[in-house]
C-alpha cells in the first residue's frame, strides 16, 4: 500500500507533521480535499502539490507553457470541450490522445472525451492556472463562447455586415451578450486597457493594449466570423448606431466584471476592409492621489505648493496617453473639499468624481469647449478643469477664468515644458497674458516598471555598459526583469510617471513676456533648479524602477 498523501508531503519536508494535523483537522471540518486545503492554507503552490500528486498517482506533470502544442491536436478537440471539461489536448498519437488536467481524482471527463471523440484518453498533470493559459493561448479569445453561439444559431455566421435589422437583434441575443461578456473579461483578467479589432483583406485582428505597449491576441476563427455580431453588440452597448459603418461613431458603456465596474470608451472607424473599433477599459471606481503618480519627494511638495494657491493656471502637457488625465484627477482629488465649487470639462469623462460637476463635451449639439466653459464660468467654480485646450477661443476662456480668481488645470499635448507656452501664443494669446495667468507648467510620461517577481540586478561588464548613445558605469545599479508567467514574460508590471516640472517665476514670465526663445527659457529654468525629464527617468533607473532601454524608448 502506498504512502498517503500527508506522509509523502511530511517525508518530502514540504510540510511539518503539526501543519498537516491542522490540515486534517479543517478536512474534517468541511469535507474539502486535503490538497486544497493546504493550498488555501498557503503551505503548498499548486504546482508543488501536482509534482507531488503526480509522483504518487505515477502521472506525468507537465507545464504547458513550456512546451509547444501542434495544431493537429487543437483540431481533433473543440473549444468547447476544452473549456467545459477544463482540460487542455497537448499530443495525439495514433489513437491515444494526451490532455492535461489540474485534479487526478477527476475522471468523468475522461469517459465523456472518449465517448465523444472516439480516441482512447491519457492523462498528464498541469496547474489550473497554466491550462487555462494554454486554452486562450491555443483556441483564442472567445473561441468557447463563440463554439456555442454558432451552435445555438448557425445562421449567425453568414449574417451580412448591412442587414441593420437582423444585426440590431442579434446584437440582444443572449449567446452573443456572453460571447461579448467573455471576450471583455479576459480582456480585463490580461489587464489590458484598450482593445483594438482592426479588419484587413480577409482577415480579423485583436490587440491588446498593456502598459502602454501593443500585443497580438489569438482569436479563433468562429470569433471571427462572428465579427459582424460582435460589433453590433458593443454598438448596442455604447448606444450607437449599428446600421452606420461608413462614419466614425463614439459612445460609451458600462460593464461588472467580478463585482468591479469599468467604463468602456468605444470608438469606431471605417476602414478599408471593414470598421475598425476600439475599445477602452477604465475602472470605474480609482483612487487619485499625488503620492501614488510617480512624482519624487521634492516635485510632490512643489506640485501640492501650487495647490495651496487659490489662481492661476496649471498646464499639463505630454502626448497622448502619458498620464494627463490622471494627474489632473489626482490635484482636483486633493482640492476636492465641500467649501469649494469644483467643474470640469472633458471629451469624454474618464472617470466619475463624486462631488465634482463635470460636463461632457457634445459636438452634435454644438457643446464644445469654449461654449461649455463659459457656461461653467457663470456658476462661479473656484477650481476649473479644461480636458484640453485646442483653440485660440478655449485659450481666452481659461485665461478668462484664472484672472477672475479661478484656479485652473489645462491639459494640452506637447512634447515638453516650454513648448506648451509656445503653442498657446501660436493660436493667438499675447505673451502677457500667459504669463499673467499661469503658475506652471507640468511635462509627463509613462515608463514601464520592472517586474518585481523576476527582478534582477544587471551586471555591467568592463567598467561601463553602453544603451543606445547613453553610457552606464558600474556605480549606478541598473535592473532589469528576466521575465515570468505575472509579467508576460515581457519583464515589465505596471507603469509610473516621469516628470518635468517648471514654476512660471518672475524671471521666467518676464522672458516669455519678452517673447525668447523656448531654448534659452529652458536653459534659464535648468539654472534655476527644474530637473528635466530625462534627469528623472535616470533617478527611477538607479532606483530600480525601470530600465535604461525603456526609458529611450519613452523620451
Amino acid at each position: 500500500m502506498g504512502l498517503r498523501l500527508g506522509d509523502i508531503l511530511i517525508e518530502k519536508r514540504m510540510i511539518t507533521p503539526q501543519e498537516l494535523k491542522m490540515a486534517v483537522e479543517e478536512h474534517k471540518r468541511t469535507k474539502g480535499m486535503l490538497g486544497q486545503i493546504l493550498i488555501k492554507m498557503g503551505l503548498l503552490t499548486e504546482k508543488r502539490l501536482l509534482q507531488v500528486l503526480a509522483e504518487q498517482q505515477g502521472m506525468p506533470f507537465v507545464d504547458l507553457k513550456e512546451i509547444t502544442i501542434e495544431d493537429k491536436v487543437i483540431k481533433h478537440v473543440p473549444a468547447k470541450f476544452a473549456w467545459h471539461y477544463k482540460v487542455m489536448p497537448i499530443k495525439l498519437e495514433g489513437n491515444v490522445l494526451y490532455i492535461a488536467l489540474s485534479n487526478p481524482f477527476d475522471v468523468w471527463p475522461l469517459d465523456d472525451l472518449e465517448t465523444n471523440l472516439g480516441y482512447r484518453v491519457e492523462v498528464v498533470l498541469s496547474t489550473s492556472s497554466s491550462i487555462f493559459w494554454a486554452i486562450r493561448k491555443y483556441y483564442g479569445i472567445g473561441s468557447e463562447a463563440a463554439q456555442r453561439t454558432l451552435a445555438i444559431d448557425p445562421s449567425l455566421e453568414a449574417v451580412p455586415k448591412d442587414e441593420a435589422e437582423d444585426l440590431e437583434a442579434m446584437a440582444e441575443d443572449e449567446s452573443v451578450v456572453k460571447l461579448v461578456s467573455q471576450i471583455l473579461e479576459e480582456a480585463v483578467s490580461d489587464k489590458a486597457t484598450d482593445l483594438h479589432f482592426e479588419c484587413f483583406k480577409n482577415e480579423i485582428f485583436l490587440r491588446y493594449k498593456i502598459d502602454g505597449i501593443l500585443y497580438d491576441k489569438e482569436i479563433s476563427n468562429d470569433t471571427k466570423s462572428l465579427y459582424p455580431v460582435i460589433s453590433a453588440r458593443l454598438k448596442a452597448m455604447a448606444g450607437l448606431d449599428a446600421a452606420e459603418h461608413k462614419f466614425p461613431q463614439d459612445g460609451k458603456a458600462k460593464i461588472k466584471i467580478d463585482n468591479k465596474e469599468y467604463n468602456l470608451l468605444i470608438s469606431t472607424i471605417p476602414a478599408a476592409y471593414g470598421e475598425n473599433i476600439i475599445i477602452r477599459i477604465i475602472p470605474a471606481a480609482a483612487s487619485f492621489k499625488i503620492s501614488d503618480l510617480g512624482m519624487s519627494v521634492a516635485d510632490g511638495k512643489t506640485l501640492e505648493g501650487f495647490l495651496v494657491k487659490s489662481r492661476g493656471i496649471i498646464f499639463i502637457s505630454g502626448p497622448a496617453e502619458s498620464g494627463k488625465s490622471t494627474t489632473a484627477y489626482a490635484c482636483l482629488n486633493l482640492l476636492n473639499t465641500r467649501n469649494k465649487k469644483i467643474i470640469t470639462v472633458e471629451d469624454p469623462i474618464k472617470f466619475e468624481l463624486r462631488g465634482i460637476s463635470q460636463i461632457q463635451i457634445e459636438r452634435r449639439i454644438d457643446l464644445d469647449f469654449a461654449m461649455a466653459l463659459r457656461t461653467a464660468l457663470k456658476h462661479q467654480p473656484d477650481v476649473l478643469m479644461i480636458g484640453e485646450i485646442r483653440d485660440r477661443e478655449t485659450a481666452e476662456v481659461a485665461i478668462q477664468a484664472a484672472l477672475g480668481g479661478a484656479q485652473v488645470f489645462s491639459i494640452i499635448r506637447t512634447n515638453d515644458t516650454v513648448s506648451a507656452v509656445t503653442r498657446i501664443m501660436g493660436m493667438g494669446i499675447e505673451p502677457i497674458l500667459i504669463a499673467s495667468s499661469s503658475q506652471a507648467l507640468i511635462n509627463q510620461r509613462l515608463v514601464r516598471m520592472v517586474c518585481h517577481s523576476c527582478k534582477e540586478k544587471l551586471k555591467v561588464k568592463g567598467g561601463e555598459l553602453k544603451i543606445d548613445q547613453f553610457v552606464v558605469n558600474e556605480e549606478m545599479e541598473i535592473y532589469k526583469g528576466k521575465g515570468c508567467n505575472i509579467c508576460r514574460n515581457t519583464g515589465y508590471f505596471g507603469r509610473t510617471g516621469i516628470f518635468e516640472i517648471l514654476p512660471l517665476t518672475e524671471g521666467i514670465k518676464k522672458m516669455i513676456i519678452e517673447k525668447a526663445s523656448p531654448n534659452s527659457i529652458r536653459t534659464k529654468a535648468i539654472e534655476l533648479g527644474m530637473k528635466t525629464l530625462e534627469q528623472d527617468g535616470w533617478d527611477k533607473v538607479s532606483a530600480g524602477i525601470t530600465t535604461p532601454e525603456e526609458l529611450i524608448r519613452v523620451i
